[in-house]
């Protein structure tokens, strides 16, 4: 049961990333996106959206992230994404924003932010951390509601 409510908290967190309707071409593209960034690349941008979600009220005193760190993952995230539209994947991104407009921008890059933070959330760690709710879940309730499981 601890497994599965493990698998349950890791599915909903990837899940909220946000998720944007995705074309074939916006397929192709953030494939592409994904294929030519490294695991680095893809620290740097979890690290950028963490930074960036640490802004949101409700959250902002779990962290402490200076304008500094700010502005230096602002500029290494500009530049993988400049790197990527322009160098890794020019011809799939005018082929994606041709045949389905801007969207396919948010598309593909949803793409990519959903590989980066799988990656975080496949950390031993994490996957611990997140575990500990199962400490105070009520078993038989879920239980009753799911069945037995394996």
């Amino acid at each position: 049961m601890r497994q599965a409510l493990s698998s349950m908290v890791f599915g909903f967190v990837v899940s909220t990333a946000a998720v944007a309707l995705a074309g074939s071409y916006s397929d192709e593209m953030g494939k592409c996106l994904v294929k030519w960034t490294s695991e680095g690349d893809r620290t740097t941008l979890v690290r950028w959206i963490f930074a960036s979600a640490t802004l949101h009220p409700a959250v902002k005193s779990l962290a402490s992230i200076s304008d500094a760190e700010r502005v230096q993952l602002d500029r290494s995230v500009a530049k993988l994404m400049e790197r990527l539209l322009t160098e890794s994947c020019p011809t799939e991104t005018q082929t994606a924003v041709w045949h389905e407009g801007a969207s396919a921008l948010k598309a593909s890059f949803s793409v990519l932010g959903r590989v980066a933070m799988e990656g975080l959330m496949a950390d031993p760690n994490v996957v611990g951390g997140m575990s500990g709710i199962a400490r105070y879940v009520d078993e038989e309730k879920l239980q009753k509601v799911l069945g037995p499981m394996q």
